[in-house]
């Protein structure tokens, strides 16, 4: 009796063990397998435009916005509350492929046309010969940058790469034009333009006042005729690409480029009429539709994942190509709809540049978690090769951005000892606060902003004043002198582009000149 009772026992200790090195062996398995990763990219979206709050405190905005799905993956991940891009949507675009920061890449503004600038300089400036023909996979086009992109070395490294949306990369007639050639083996809905003609399937996605066809979504006319908004066209594609990737057993990266929330605002039948009876203005019921179209796509997504199956192994990362907007197009007061940000897209306040960003990294990443840490999109470059689990890479281009896969992990980051660099020598257009031909710095509590046109600074600790209400430029010379400095050095490390100014016909100086420097300085 004793004897067989022994004998159980050791039976069940090498059971237990079995079964554990098993588990054990299961889960090295899973983990030596390379993540499927998808990054799901708004256009315009701004800081505020969501019921998450990635503030100390929730706003009227987030209490205006529903955005369940943005809540769920918070929820499930980790949310950053101090996010960056660049001020308008190709150059962060750029950055995002590349790993380049702007000043390094100098494709500064938006680009469309072939060698044709879309925006005319403002008064007193002339833009530099900036790359306004995007990024290349060759270095045959002039007035563009050279790079390795990002979903060539995936898909160099095994990944189905799909490109779902709004590319925006190159101008017209080049070859970046088509997201194929910068490694994506599917390209649903990517083109030259960064706005679609419309988000209405009953109008084949095409501005009906128009007599030109450029900004038509390319490659959706089973959708024609339809009554389905662009959003929707969208995830389904993605949808089907995603599975289309599961049947070929190979890991998937998705660019889940959305045109939302950009102009034309229009509304989303599905939700505008809740936002017109809480008695929104009409164009912001519209803008808030998009938003919570974005939001069920999103949703979509993640539930497909789960009745795949995959979500375990499917990385998510959520982020925007640059503020909201709020200097055109909008209902209400202009610069106030990313309150308690300064400004909107187009300005180097923080709300043309601070975005809601998320990643859900599953088994790393702390669920409900928060990082206050900077991370600027150059950096998504080799953070999703670092998830990729792809190393030893080698690139055409110098790799500005800094892998934030320590910071998924749960390891702080000092901010004190980061600096994160804006060089927009352009005109965007419209004005505003932040809104011009600018460099910028920030490191730690303190943002510098040098103007071209007046060569002119703004000072501000954004810690102290997130509103960016108190300029400390004459006030705090010791700093402003080390950050113009320390963002001029940068600049010329990179043979940053300046502006002329068309009274001296000369350049315009780097921050760090004595004569700009010599009335902030006592």
């Amino acid at each position: 009796m004793i004897n067989s009772l022994r004998k159980n026992t050791y039976f069940l200790l090498f059971l237990t063990v079995f079964i554990g090195c098993k588990t054990v062996n299961k889960y090295t398995e899973i983990n030596e397998e390379k993540p499927n990763i998808i990054l799901f990219m708004l256009d315009d979206m701004g800081w505020q435009d969501t019921s998450v709050p990635f503030w100390k405190e929730k706003t009227a905005f987030n209490s205006r916005y529903h955005t369940p799905n943005m809540e769920r993956l918070a929820c499930q991940g980790m949310k950053f509350t101090q996010a960056y891009a660049t001020p308008v949507c190709t150059p962060t675009r750029v950055s995002l492929i590349s790993g380049m920061n702007a000043a390094r890449h100098k494709v500064t503004n938006w680009t469309f046309k072939r060698d044709i600038s879309m925006v005319t300089p403002p008064k007193g400036l002339k833009m530099p010969l900036w790359n306004l023909n995007g990024a290349q996979p060759t270095d045959t086009v002039p007035r563009s940058v050279h790079i390795t992109p990002l979903p060539q070395l995936l898909k160099n490294n095994g990944y189905e790469t799909i490109h779902v949306g709004k590319a925006h990369f190159g101008a017209i007639g080049t070859p970046s034009a088509d997201p194929k050639t910068l490694g994506f083996n599917v390209n649903i809905g990517g083109h030259a333009a960064g706005q679609p003609g419309s988000y209405y399937g009953t109008d084949d996605f095409r501005s009906l006042n128009s007599q030109t066809t450029i900004w038509d979504v390319p490659g959706l006319e089973k959708y024609h005729g339809k009554d389905i908004f662009l959003t929707e066209a969208l995830t389904k594609e993605a949808i089907t690409a995603i599975d289309n990737s599961i049947a070929i057993d190979k890991p998937f990266y998705l660019y889940m480029s959305h045109y939302a929330v950009h102009t034309p605002i229009q509304g989303d039948s599905r939700f505008e009429q809740k936002y017109m009876d809480q008695g929104l203005h009409p164009t912001e019921a519209k803008y808030a539709s998009l938003i919570e179209g974005m939001d069920k796509s999103l949703g979509d997504l993640m539930n497909h994942l789960e009745d795949k199956g995959i979500a375990e192994n499917t990385i998510i990362l959520f982020m925007s190509d640059n503020g909201g907007l709020s200097a055109v197009a909008r209902g209400g007061e202009k610069h106030t709809h990313n309150k308690p940000l300064s400004s909107g897209k187009g300005s180097v306040h923080e709300g043309g540049i601070r975005e809601p960003m998320l990643v859900k990294w599953p088994g790393i990443t702390k669920e409900n978690s928060i990082s206050n840490d900077f991370v600027i999109i150059e950096d998504f470059f080799p953070t999703i090769l670092e998830l990729a689990k792809i190393d030893g890479y080698k690139t055409v281009q110098t790799v500005d951005g800094k892998s934030f896969t320590p910071i998924l992990k749960g390891e702080k980051q000092d901010n004190t000892d980061r600096t994160l660099i804006w060089h927009y020598p352009n005109n965007w257009g419209p004005t505003g606060p932040g809104i011009g031909a600018t460099s910028t710095i920030r490191k730690g509590d303190w943002k510098l902003i040098y103007y071209h046109l007046d060569s002119s600074f703004e000072l501000f600790n954004i810690t102290a004043d997130i509103g960016e209400t108190t300029n400390l430029a004459s006030k705090e010379g010791e700093k402003l002198h080390a950050l113009a400095k320390e963002l001029s050095t940068y600049l010329r490390s990179v043979d940053a582009q300046m502006p002329t100014n068309t009274n001296t016909n000369e350049l315009v100086h780097l921050p760090d000149n004595e004569f700009v420097l010599k009335s902030y300085i006592k």
